[in-house]
């Protein structure tokens, strides 16, 4: 046995333990609430709650663009309308096009006879709601300041038959089943010795908040340069989306490390002029900047997703680049398919943590994943510099899909996770 988990008769033991109380993580604890499984979710940090956010809080610099799939989800699970009453924003449209050239593709709501392409909602709003749904069930346990330093996972011992995991406080938890939500660089996944492929896309993405002097127009913009890509993301203050003055934005700027390093050494009023001129001024001057944020960005995929009594789901399992915003939309689509593949073990009389089960549940989103993986490496691939034939191309076939209305269409409906 590893010498730092303790197996005594003060073990807490659970059906489920979930590291992880991200969007992910809580969504899956959620999705499995409604069951008689005794489940913990263990989080680093504390736990959110809606009481602390309001009309006068600051934007969290994280926000997610939610599909209309993620959004059914969050409906099933009880916190869509939470959600929208503290705020979110829904746009209508999206404006894509290429720095080097005339190529551009103009994506409408009203082109599929949808009211909305998308939400843009701040990730600290989504697990305000999460977590709040979750402390109204007796089965689920909330561990905050949680972090797990030790695991003995059943294939290192057979006759285990469970997880036992050791926290950094001296705590020990034994799992029947073991979920790894925690991220992409996942203690767990490390722990239980799961495989993965990556590498680092050589760009820094920078974070923030941005008042606008023009309003947004519930439009989502985004512009594709040589050395990165730079998106505005419409953000409302308010719940109350048509009275709002829609001139706050979330940006996503992906550039080179050495020149995010000099774009966060800039004061406000100079990163707003850089800022100004990279989105070639369409949304007039940037009238104030909150605080920036920047990060390496790296693709990561694990081998494999599960082994016996233990499975991985969002970041823990898969990132990407967060070119189209698509990252967590990957992994509430784990967690829902990984809840509904659980449900179906305990319905059949099966163990939940067999080997046979996980497998139906990587199976079913292993190809999906790689494929939107894959798919962003080539946008991300096709936009570096490149020699002009290349670029030419690149926007004759940017103005020909926005030409061919039934391909454009199509490819609306597939990002928005409705196809």
């Amino acid at each position: 046995m590893n010498p730092n988990v303790r197996n005594s008769a003060e073990l807490q033991t659970f059906d489920v333990i979930i590291v992880g109380g991200g969007m992910v993580g809580a969504s899956l604890a959620c999705a499995l609430a409604e069951t008689e499984l005794k489940i913990a979710v263990l989080d680093s940090q504390e736990f959110r709650s809606q009481e602390l956010i309001s009309a006068d809080t600051a934007f969290d610099p994280r926000v997610s663009a939610i599909t209309s799939e993620s959004r059914e989800f969050f409906v099933e699970l009880g916190i869509w309308d939470t959600i929208v009453r503290q705020r979110s924003s829904a746009y209508t449209d999206m404006h894509v096009w290429d720095a080097d050239g005339t190529g551009s593709i103009h994506f409408s709501a009203t082109d599929i006879h949808v009211s909305e392409l998308g939400h843009i909602v701040e990730n600290s709003v989504i697990l305000a709601a999460l977590h709040d749904r979750l402390r109204e069930y007796a089965n689920v346990e909330l561990i905050p300041q949680a972090s797990v330093t030790a695991l003995q996972a059943p294939s290192s011992s057979p006759d285990l038959g469970h997880s036992l995991v050791g926290l950094a406080d001296g705590r020990s938890l034994s799992a029947h089943l073991l979920i790894a939500a925690d991220g992409g660089n996942s203690r767990v996944r490390e722990l239980a010795g799961f495989k993965t492929r990556e590498w680092d896309y050589e760009h820094h993405a920078i974070v923030t908040t941005v008042r606008t002097e023009l309003p947004h127009d519930r439009t989502a913009i985004q512009r594709f340069m040589d050395a990165g890509t730079l998106a505005f993301l419409p953000l409302c203050k308010s719940a109350d989306a048509l009275n709002d003055d829609q001139t706050y934005c979330s940006i996503v700027w992906s550039v080179l490390p050495e020149y995010a390093d000099e774009l966060m050494a800039l004061d406000e009023e100079h990163f707003g002029r850089e800022l100004k001129g990279a989105i070639e001024g369409r949304l007039g001057k940037i009238e104030s900047v909150d605080a920036r944020y920047s990060f390496p960005l790296r693709q990561r995929h694990a081998a494999s997703y599960v082994q016996e009594g233990i499975a991985l789901i969002g970041d823990a399992a898969h990132t990407i680049h967060p070119l189209a915003g698509q990252g967590v939309n990957l992994g509430l689509l784990d967690a829902q398919v990984l809840a509904t593949e659980i449900k179906r073990a305990q319905t059949s009389g099966r163990d939940i943590a067999e080997l046979k089960v996980l497998r139906r549940y990587q199976r079913r989103r292993i190809g999906h994943n790689l494929g939107m993986m894959w798919t962003m490496e080539g946008f991300k691939r096709l936009f570096a510099d490149q020699p002009l034939p290349v670029r030419w191309l690149r926007n004759v076939g940017m103005t020909g899909i926005d030409r061919t209305v039934t391909l454009k269409n199509r490819i609306m409906r597939s990002a928005m996770g409705i196809d």
